[in-house]
């Protein structure tokens, strides 16, 4: 059996998400519990009671709407992606995971088809990390990765505690924050945020794992003076000291292999002016890797080039380790069942490992999971830039439902 969502709904209803916190530049300005977010919230409120599913939202914001199985006892199949963006990204990073779960229930109810496992589908609470980090935060907190008490007390830039936020948008639900039953499964379709499957000319990845990651933050601190007349032996230069060490963040990847990568995407000088020499600065690094024990040797390496730094330029310095998630392999069968809408779709796919951390990460410590990647053009994300044609986009929403359908059961071809 194969099911065929509505084309124009999915792209109307993908338009109407996008107009929630639109930028001039085409994309999407809605942090994690922002107006824009509040907003968006409402509107996916909205549409899941719209679709006749029982919603609920638990103590960490995470959304939840619900269509019911044949089989009360049977284990869920649970769907679904972020509404949250980055400052200032694209309009399908998240969105349209989220969108194409919703279109997959109500394209059950066009069709009149029973499930014997019930279907959930879910809006994850910060997925991006931009206001507050960690990243994959409300899945996090879900599966047990993290503890709820702890993510409530992180503040963004101005303060502001994430409860104190949840409180002000009015998503702090009651809903307990973790797995209310067992789960069967756990599916999330995403732009692939790389240029691997527009390269290749594939219409749809399947995706059969995430590579593992470490965010950190490095602190140098020197003495701030005067610019003109501080000669330069006497000086304490902390942004010499992060210049030194960012540089090696960008050349440490290409020592240890083809698919590591390493960012810095955020720095502070301090006191930041034209005319003094920098006294402390703060940045962030990042390495990505399939291999755990690649990650861990970038990061080791980053280490050792800050102290030989901090050495040279006479300058004291510490580090917070920010965020850590090991990579993962897909189910078998959440792998197969994708491959199999795929191909019967008549979709040319490729098998491709994920460079971008997802909720999909944190889901399976819960249970099976799997992913479809849609087409990036040009490989770009988190940015305006981003764009993914309706057609790749319905291509992956396509299969992500025909995956879906085949793990809830049909109740027509469900085993007896």
């Amino acid at each position: 059996m194969t099911i065929s969502p509505d084309r124009d709904r999915l792209v109307e209803t993908m338009e109407a998400q996008a107009s929630i916190g639109a930028t001039d530049g085409g994309g999407l300005h809605r942090l994690a519990l922002s107006e824009e977010d509040e907003r968006v919230r409402d509107w996916f409120s909205a549409q899941m009671d719209a679709a006749g599913l029982s919603t609920r939202i638990d103590e960490f914001g995470n959304m939840f709407g619900r269509r019911e199985g044949t089989d009360p006892a049977a284990a869920p199949v649970l769907l679904g992606s972020h509404l949250d963006s980055q400052p200032s990204g694209g309009i399908y990073d998240g969105a349209l995971g989220v969108v194409a779960a919703l279109e997959f229930v109500r394209t059950l109810d066009d069709e009149g088809i029973e499930t014997e496992r019930p279907i959930e589908i879910v809006n994850w609470t910060n997925e991006e990390g931009s206001r507050f980090q960690p990243a994959m935060q409300g899945s996090g907190v879900w599966a047990g990765a993290h503890d709820k008490e702890e993510e409530y007390a992180t503040t963004d830039e101005d303060g502001v505690s994430l409860k104190t936020a949840l409180e002000g948008i009015g998503y702090l639900g009651d809903a307990p924050a973790e797995p209310l039953e067992e789960y069967d499964s756990y599916l999330e379709l995403h732009v692939e945020q790389g240029p691997y499957l527009e390269d290749g000319g594939h219409q749809v990845g399947v995706v059969t794992g995430i590579v593992g990651f470490v965010w950190g933050a490095i602190t140098f601190s020197g003495e701030p003076n005067h610019s003109g007349s501080t000669p330069m032996a006497h000086r304490s230069d902390a942004l010499v000291g992060a210049a030194d060490v960012i540089t090696q963040v960008r050349r440490i990847p290409s020592t240890l292999g083809p698919r590591t990568v390493g960012t810095t995407g955020y720095v502070s000088a301090s006191p930041n002016s034209i005319n003094i020499i920098p006294g402390d600065v703060t940045f962030t690094f990042g390495f990505r890797d399939p291999d755990d024990e690649v990650v861990d040797e970038a990061f080791d390496r980053v280490l050792l080039e800050a102290d030989a730094a901090a050495d040279r330029e006479g300058l004291d310095w510490r580090f917070e380790e920010r965020m850590r998630v090991s990579s993962v392999e897909f189910a078998d069968r959440c792998v197969d069942a994708v491959e199999s809408a795929a191909t019967s779709l008549e979709y040319d796919r490729t098998r491709i490992f994920s460079g971008a951390g997802h909720d999909a990460s944190h889901a399976s410590r819960v249970c099976d999971t799997g992913m479809v990647f849609a087409v990036s053009e040009n490989g770009k994300s988190h940015t305006e830039a981003e764009y993914t044609s309706w057609d790749d986009c319905y291509a992956a929403a396509n299969t992500l439902a025909n995956a879906a359908l085949e793990l809830a059961r049909p109740t027509d071809t469900a085993d007896s």
